[in-house]
């Protein structure tokens, strides 16, 4: 099954062999690592990309408001790559005006009232993908049920942003450095997609298989978050550092830990953005916690190992070795206060 990226059948920034702009050199013969760092690095300067973007326009595109879920999928098994799925828009509008990506149709999905919303399903909670950040931060049950997500959705952008952005269109965008990826893995999340024709469950950890690349094909549609049920003796935390309030993190971590009747660790979750290539499931570096009460010093020997797990690539914000420095200490940080918070039944 084919892989979705931003760019879709253009490439990175948006040209088909039969499209080069005039002078452009032939992005074939760029190393793929020096494509994905570029486009990241354009993404993630928000200041140079919102600036400059605002003079840009995108390229001439079909607009489709889909009318049903049907709608929306049949259209995209009809025009697969050459078609995007609108819904927030709050990465794919930037980056069509920037040209990182060209799709020749958008579909609409906003009017779909069934792919919006909280819902249950047995002892499971489902997320509608049109579900806007806002609507999770203001729902008092959805944040007692799950903390972890409560915790960091306020890292997320901008209030402006957070009106607007899907958790569905965040989750399918994958940027390696967005937090409700890392915050997916711990949770331990299963996504639906779906065809005009058929429809399938993906793990979280098979999501997300590259920068900016999940395993959707070309033809198919997240159309459900699911969550397990939290279980009880569980805490949780979520913490990371930027440059700023709102930018995208140098690097974060969402931590769970569950403990055993007598206070000792009976599960211990530990997923990361930031530092990657994809969103990162270090919860085997604590593997060593299980069966024991965690002290400081098998803290910081997990937090030493998450250091030598970890394979940051650096970016304009910070190097690689700031980087995994920040990943250990917020994995002292989160282990510590997920395992209070478990203890003190919060």
């Amino acid at each position: 099954m084919g892989k979705t990226t931003i760019g879709a059948k253009h490439g990175p920034i948006g040209f088909s062999d039969s499209q080069k702009a005039p002078g452009f050199f032939d992005l074939r013969r760029v190393p793929s690592h020096t494509l994905r760092a570029a486009s990241r690095w354009l993404l993630r300067e928000a200041r140079f990309v919102f600036l400059h973007a605002s003079a840009m326009k995108p390229a001439p595109f079909k607009y489709i408001a889909a009318t049903s879920l049907a709608h929306a999928l049949a259209l995209k098994a009809e025009h697969g790559d050459e078609a995007k799925f609108l819904a927030g828009g709050q990465s794919l509008m930037p980056a069509m005006n920037f040209r990182l990506a060209r799709p020749a149709i958008l579909i609409d999905i906003n009017e779909i009232e069934d792919l919006a919303g909280i819902g249950s399903s047995g002892a499971a909670t489902r997320i509608g993908p049109l579900t806007r950040y806002r609507a999770l931060q203001r729902d008092a049950a959805f944040a007692r049920a799950f903390p972890l997500i409560a915790e960091a959705l306020p890292h997320i952008a901008h209030p402006q942003i957070r009106n607007r952005g899907t958790i569905g269109g965040n989750l399918s965008h994958a940027d390696p450095a967005s937090e409700l990826p890392a915050v997916a893995l711990a949770l331990r999340a299963r996504f639906r997609v779906q065809t005009a024709k058929q429809e399938r469950w993906i793990e979280a950890p098979d999501f997300f298989v590259g920068a900016l690349t999940t395993d959707l094909g070309p033809d198919e549609m997240l159309v459900e978050i699911e969550l397990p049920p939290a279980k009880p003796r569980t805490g949780s935390c979520f913490m990371e550092i930027a440059r700023r309030r709102g930018d995208f993190a140098i690097a974060g971590v969402a931590a769970m830990v569950k403990l055993g009747d007598k206070g000792e660790c009976s599960d211990v979750r530990l997923a990361f953005c930031g530092v990657g290539e994809t969103p990162v499931d270090a919860g085997a570096a604590a593997g060593g916690l299980i069966g024991h009460t965690p002290t400081e010093a098998a803290i910081r020997d997990v937090a030493a190992s998450v250091q030598a797990m970890i394979d940051p690539g650096g970016n304009v914000h910070a190097t690689a070795d700031y980087q995994r420095h920040i990943a250990g200490v917020l994995t002292e940080r989160a282990l510590q206060t997920a395992y209070q918070r478990g203890r003190d039944g919060h």
